[in-house]
């Protein structure tokens, strides 16, 4: 790939991007982690009729974590990227999967959901 004249990213604001990068990565992690707890006191609160509730916050948050992961992914190539080109294809592929997974995720939760008003109104003996 040509680089056309004056589109390159100089290495210093690359670096500092990359740094910028894994420090927000580092602190959502932790955030995550302190999500997670809560969810597990919600739901070691939770009575056995609330079953449903849980399979769909638990779809809910691994979908947060898988889709906050791919944008660290980005981020860390986009960071990288070394010209306006390689940021703008970046985007673009990224956009795309986004796009993608997104649908399918869609899919899932609307499944998980059907389930559980499935279960939440069989009749109780």
């Amino acid at each position: 790939m040509t680089t056309m004249p004056g589109t390159e990213i100089p290495v210093q604001m690359r670096e500092m991007a990359e740094k910028s990068v894994a420090e927000a990565k580092k602190a959502f992690d932790g955030m995550m982690q302190a999500t997670q707890k809560a969810v597990t006191a919600m739901e070691g609160s939770a009575s056995a009729a609330q079953s449903g509730g849980k399979d769909i916050n638990a779809k809910a948050v691994s979908f947060v974590e898988a889709n906050v992961a791919a944008s660290f992914g980005f981020l860390e190539k986009l960071a990288k990227a070394k010209d306006l080109q390689a940021m703008i294809a970046l985007q673009t592929e990224f956009a795309q999967s986004q796009m993608k997974t997104f649908a399918e995720q869609g899919k899932e939760l609307g499944a998980v959901a059907t389930k559980a008003m499935a279960e939440f109104s069989k009749p109780r003996v």
